[in-house]
Formats: structure tokens, C-alpha cells, sequence
């Protein structure tokens, strides 16, 4: 397997980097996070300017026809910077699904994606379901050439700023059933829905939506009760292994943060990195990102695999250890810095929250794990 990175993607990484090192510092991230929808339409613009926005979209529709790969170098710098623009409900989540809808809503929609004029949102979790992704209550019926949607998401990733929803119903079957779950593209205007925004521990934002006797018209479905499951376990699948190169960056960035802090603290007149057992946690902590991102780049290698049980395992083993070592990492990181490094001021904290929701999305550690274990099934 080819591991190095082609022309292209040495230069959009480089891109990327330059753009959020010229313009997205601690101090600016801050700011960004005091605009009105909690992140800055301004560096959206930016990210749409250099084609971030249009990564994973086909040419045909518009976009660059890139992949795991290039989304991984994105999410990495993005990681790097602790960006709060929502790339990952949009672009990855949102914009995973839509590109797989049929062209109709494709030619209506995506061109706003990818220009930065549209942003999209996930709702599929729902309070009852914890991580089971088959666990949707939300129901979903056909009235003539409409169909009408009653239900209750949670977590909706930046759901409160979304001009559209890409909601998941049960049209048929059992609550956790994996089949009869549709996907449907749902204005987040219309009338019906009702949205409750609020910020998440890691200064992000994300909504609790309501849909009372929402209609949708046919013209909007995603997918049906026969694909429709595979094909949000596929993205889902997507948007892990994304945020685990996202934890990366922030890894290595909280690592540099607690090195950089070692070499100029001083306790009884010398630097405090000079005392060996600091210097073998600083060694425990790089030891833990390089397994973390050997994984995460297995997570990125396998998002494509076309065999949903091999994908699945790869993406969990990853995720197991991206929760692991980003655990280890921030707890380090912030007892290395003292009291200081849980305050408002210092951004190590600001890391370690981020790195915590990280390791609880779309499924914990323990989780995980477990996804593992029944698919390698007994020794």
C-alpha cells in the first residue's frame, strides 16, 4: 500500500495549513466563536475560496472528485487550529449523503455547498438511541405525493445555522431495525420544524429539532427504506475516520503546546522539562500520537472499502485507539501544565475539550471495542 502523497494533496495540505496559521490563532478562534452563529462566515468563505468546500464532490456536480485521503489532510489542519466552522456537518456528514442522492437534488443543492451558501446538517440521533445507529424512532408516512415527518432529533451538528436537513425516519419496521429507515432532504425552514440551538462543551454548536406533521415532497428522498441504511452507516463510517485525523491534529498540537510549556517553565531555576520522569510522560505522549496516527490513517485507507463489515472493523479499531491515546494525551497535557491549563486563557484546555467530545461521537471507546469483538467474533 502507497502511503505517500501525491503532488495534489502535498499541495492542498499546504494550503490548508497556511490559510488557518496566517489567520486562525488561538486569539482569532476565540473571536470566531463570539459571531453571531458561533464560528466566522468570513474564513466559511475562505475555506470555499480554495476549494475546501468542494473535496468529496464529484467534478460532474461541481467539485474537485477527492476522497478519503484529501478530506484526511483537511481535518488534520482543521484539528491543528481547533477551527469551530462546520465542516464536518456540512461538508463531510450532510454533503456525504447528498452527493450519493440522486441528481435532481444534487443539481439543486450542491452548487451552494460547495460556493459556501449552503450549509447542511445531519439529524439522525435521536435521545433514546445512545450509539445504536439502527435506533430511529422518528417516523416518517406517505400522504399522496408528500410524505410527512413527526419525530425528535438530538446533537444536530451545527443544526441550529443549517439552511437544510438530511433527516433520517422509520418509514416501516421496528424501532432499531436496520431496514425501512429513509433519508430525506428537509428545509430546515419549513413549516413544522422547530430548532434549539445551544453550544457544546468544546464551544462548538448543535440543535435539538422538533418535526410536528412535516411535509416533504417526494422529489426530496435521499434514499428508501431498502438503501437507505447502508447508506448513513457508509457516511457515518466517513465521518469517523475524519475526525480521527481531525484528533490528530489536535494531538499533535496540545503535544507541541506541553513540550513548548516544559522548556520555558522553571521551578527551582532550571526549566521544568529538564527532570527525567517529565521527560518520560513528554515520551509517553509522543509514543501515544504516533499509534494514533498510524490508526487514523488506517481509518482513512479503509473509509472507501466497498465491504461494510471490513470497513466497519477498521473504522472502530481506529476509533478504540484514537479514544485512547486522545485520553491519555489530554490528561497528560493538562497535568503537565498545572492549574493553568484548564482556564479560559490557555488553549490547552480548549484541546482537551475538544479531544473528549471527539472521543464520545458517534460511539465511545467502550463502544467501539465492542464493534470489534462481534466482528472478529470468538478466539
Amino acid at each position: 500500500m502507497d502511503f505517500d502523497l501525491s503532488e495534489e494533496q502535498n499541495l492542498l495540505r499546504q494550503s490548508a495549513e497556511r490559510l488557518l496559521a496566517d489567520q486562525y490563532d488561538f486569539e482569532a478562534r476565540k473571536q470566531h466563536g463570539q459571531d453571531e452563529p458561533g464560528w466566522s462566515r468570513a474564513m466559511w468563505a475562505k475555506f470555499a475560496e480554495l476549494g475546501l468546500l468542494a473535496i468529496p464532490f464529484s467534478e460532474e456536480d461541481g467539485g474537485l472528485g477527492g476522497g478519503p485521503v484529501e478530506l484526511m489532510l483537511v481535518a488534520e489542519a482543521m484539528g491543528a487550529k481547533l477551527t469551530l466552522e462546520p465542516y464536518l456537518p456540512t461538508v463531510i456528514l450532510g454533503g456525504g449523503i447528498l452527493r450519493r442522492a440522486p441528481e435532481s437534488l444534487r443539481q439543486r443543492w450542491l452548487e451552494g455547498v460547495i460556493a459556501g451558501t449552503t450549509l447542511l446538517s445531519l439529524a439522525h440521533a435521536e435521545r433514546q438511541a445512545r450509539f445504536t445507529l439502527s435506533d430511529v424512532a422518528t417516523r416518517v408516512r406517505l400522504d399522496g405525493d408528500h410524505y410527512v415527518l413527526d419525530g425528535d432529533k438530538s446533537l444536530v451538528l451545527a443544526g441550529d445555522s443549517a439552511d437544510a436537513l438530511v433527516v433520517t425516519a422509520r418509514l416501516n419496521g421496528e424501532r432499531r431495525d436496520e431496514g425501512g429507515i429513509v433519508l430525506l432532504l428537509v428545509d430546515a425552514k419549513a413549516e413544522g420544524v422547530t430548532r434549539n440551538g445551544y453550544a457544546t462543551q468544546d464551544g462548538r454548536r448543535a440543535a435539538e429539532i422538533q418535526f410536528r406533521n412535516v411535509r416533504v415532497s417526494q422529489d426530496n428522498l435521499i434514499a428508501g427504506p431498502e438503501t437507505g441504511f447502508a447508506l448513513l452507516q457508509a457516511v457515518t463510517d466517513e465521518a469517523i475516520a475524519a475526525l480521527c485525523a481531525e484528533a490528530v491534529g489536535a494531538m499533535s498540537a496540545i503535544s507541541g503546546l506541553t513540550v513548548e510549556y516544559l522548556k520555558t517553565r522553571k521551578q527551582f531555576g532550571v526549566p521544568i522539562g529538564s527532570f527525567q520522569a517529565l521527560q518520560h510522560r513528554a515520551s509517553d505522549m509522543y509514543v501515544e500520537l504516533e499509534q494514533a496516527r498510524s490508526m487514523a490513517l488506517f481509518a482513512t485507507m479503509m473509509a472507501a472499502e466497498q465491504d461494510a463489515a471490513k470497513r466497519g472493523r477498521a473504522i472502530s479499531a481506529a476509533k478504540v485507539q484514537i479514544g485512547r491515546s486522545a485520553r491519555q494525551i489530554g490528561q497528560e497535557a493538562i497535568q503537565l501544565h498545572g492549574g493553568i491549563g484548564m482556564t479560559m486563557e490557555a488553549a490547552v484546555g480548549h484541546y482537551f475539550k475538544r479531544l473528549t467530545m471527539i472521543e464520545l461521537m458517534f460511539g465511545d471507546t467502550d463502544h467501539h471495542l465492542r464493534r470489534v469483538a462481534e466482528t472478529v467474533g470468538p478466539l
